[in-house]
């Protein structure tokens, strides 16, 4: 029961981190565009990112907690290790200012715990290729989601001044930045409750049949990432705020509503995608409006090499972590 609580207390602390850490995602271009200040800024987005349980289901949730390891496997070891790889990692991408994905740093850790404990018939491969695909996927979507409605944003206003479009988009932008918001703690917050409703399940306290976490264990992680967001991963704000491309009102609206959109459509299908990857893309789709010249793609780079990394990094210290743990207890 003492390491079930520390297993808790660990999930909390991941969630709390992923705020921390994802906060970027959600102020950056708010921030970058000075339409909030920093504060009021991730004010917004941490009470959005904590109601965000009222709107969205619990499918993603149930994927994680169901369909990356075979939840009949899977036991407090293997989580414990899992959540100490994430946290290592989110650790060390936000202390290189680097956007990286909280979800598949994760998922990561899980593979290589549930390989090492279990063998490669624990881990539920469809489930994993299916988050693997998004990491592909949900750039692709927020990008071309992003330059479409920017493509009709321009012709709309292009016959206005730009002063009276500045001003309109401002105020705008505050509703596009808190529907960025609902999408990250719905999506999010939803990945640390699979985690605490599928330790539950190894100890006997759950059954894989119920439907949804406890309302503690909502509660708890949708405060827990609402803490993290409003202590902001500063470093990574600057890295997705202005060194991909240089942002006015009206893109960091666009930019924000496609971000918005692809998380909806994610969670209430319960596909566990990555916040991160999903604005970064629809920056990327308003920078190229502009021409390819105006996306920094020595940054992006770096970026993409942070993703194609995140799994098989995570997994390796989820498997240390493992047998660190295995020979402690």
């Amino acid at each position: 029961m003492t390491f079930l609580i520390i297993v808790i207390c660990l999930v909390l602390i991941f969630d709390f981190i992923n705020g921390f850490h994802d906060s970027a995602n959600s102020i950056a271009t708010v921030v970058s565009t000075k339409v909030l200040s920093p504060f009021n800024a991730v004010l917004l987005a941490a009470v959005f990112n904590f109601i965000a349980f009222a709107v969205f289901p619990m499918k993603v949730a149930a994927t994680i907690g169901k369909n990356v390891v075979n939840p009949e496997v899977i036991n407090l070891t293997v989580i414990a290790a899992a959540l100490v790889a994430a946290i290592t990692w989110n650790l060390l991408t936000w202390w290189w200012g680097l956007p990286s994905s909280s979800s598949h740093t994760l998922v990561g850790g899980l593979i290589g715990a549930s390989l090492v404990s279990s063998g490669p018939s624990s881990i539920m491969l469809g489930g994993v290729l299916w988050i693997v695909a998004f990491i592909v996927i949900a750039p692709l979507l927020g990008m071309g989601i992003s330059y479409i409605i920017s493509i009709i944003v321009i012709n709309i206003v292009k016959r206005h001044p730009p002063s009276a479009v500045d001003k309109h988009f401002r105020r705008l932008q505050l509703i596009s930045a808190a529907a960025f918001s609902l999408g990250h703690g719905g999506n999010d917050a939803q990945k640390s409750m699979g985690i605490i409703w599928i330790a539950l399940i190894s100890m006997g306290m759950a059954s894989v049949t119920d439907k949804r976490p406890d309302l503690w264990i909502v509660l708890s992680c949708q405060a827990a990432i609402a803490l993290g967001t409003l202590f902001g991963g500063w470093r990574i704000v600057k890295t997705m705020g202005q060194k991909i491309t240089k942002l006015k009102p009206f893109e960091g609206f666009c930019a924000e509503t496609a971000g918005a959109l692809t998380l909806f459509g994610a969670t209430h299908f319960g596909i566990p995608v990555s916040t991160t990857h999903t604005i970064t893309g629809a920056i990327m789709g308003v920078g190229a409006i502009k021409g390819v010249s105006a996306v920094k793609w020595g940054v992006t780079r770096k970026i993409f090499w942070a993703w194609i990394l995140t799994i098989p990094v995570s997994a390796v210290i989820g498997a240390v972590m493992f047998h660190f743990f295995h020979w402690i207890l």
